[in-house]
């Protein structure tokens, strides 16, 4: 699981040269790239690479141009940035939906939309709004849950089920929070947030090297600056001389004493 960092947020390593020209500078307004950007968008489908910034320049397009609205491109977008979560990702995106016209989000009529079939964002963003909410709260169980249900179902035949990696990048989002608040956890509660058991779980847990007891079903979680609680002690030591300029400053810039009138 890749650490994410701000210059790899920012810039991703594996964001092409062409992209890079075209995030970096003015061409990102220009609506005859919009099909540069969506192509790129599928390639992040098909090889688990995410680009927030690339993704966020197409709705971006879609903002300042309705007539290249693309439901299904939108529906992409919120699905590589669902598992971005806790980075605000999702939340940048749905801003700029929350811009568009009424009338591109209601008829989809763009030009990568079906004008004989309805736009099933209205009906899949609630869905996708819930999903992200759960990751936010760690409530990785009820996730799955959700996700599992025929509520979704749509949303996994027609859409997740492209998305290569898909619930494995859900479960690099539970991994980062269990990281950050266990130094051991059950692998029952493991599983659970995982949404694994079995020879399955044991596997997963040893690619991230962490260590399963076999006798208690314990996993021990290496040491990190998240899960280990360290005091910090702060000593200043301050003389009298370091205090001199602060001190003969404000007693020049000091107000005069005005005596009481009796």
């Amino acid at each position: 699981m890749a650490t994410i960092t701000a210059a790899n947020w920012a810039s991703p390593p594996t964001r092409p040269p062409l992209i890079e020209t075209l995030v970096s500078g003015v061409d990102r307004y220009n609506p005859s790239n919009v099909g540069i950007l969506e192509d790129y968008l599928y390639h992040q489908i098909r090889s688990q690479e995410y680009d927030c910034l690339a993704n966020l320049a197409i709705l971006k397009l879609y903002q300042f141009n309705p007539d290249l609205y693309n439901p299904d491109v939108v529906i992409n977008i919120l699905i590589k940035a669902l598992t971005s979560a806790p980075f605000p990702d999702f939340s940048l995106c749905i801003s700029l939906l929350d811009e568009r016209p009424p009338s591109a989000s209601a008829s989809g009529s763009g030009a990568g939309a079906n004008p004989d079939e309805p736009d099933p964002l209205p009906q899949l963003l609630p869905v996708l709004s819930t999903l992200h909410a759960l990751l936010q709260q760690c409530r990785f169980p009820r996730f799955w849950a959700l996700y599992r249900s025929d509520e979704v179902e749509a949303l996994r035949d027609n859409y997740t089920v492209e998305c290569v990696g898909f619930e494995d990048a859900v479960r690099d989002v539970a991994v980062r929070a269990v990281k950050a608040a266990f130094t051991s956890i059950s692998s029952e509660r493991l599983g659970s947030y995982l949404d694994l058991s079995g020879d399955d779980l044991t596997a997963y847990v040893e690619k991230l090297g962490w260590s399963i007891d076999a006798s208690t079903g314990v996993v021990s979680i290496p040491p990190n600056p998240d899960n280990q609680i360290e005091s910090t002690v702060v000593q200043e030591n301050i003389q009298l001389p370091q205090l001199v300029k602060v001190i003969t400053h404000a007693a020049q810039t000091s107000l005069p004493v005005v005596p009481a009138v009796n």
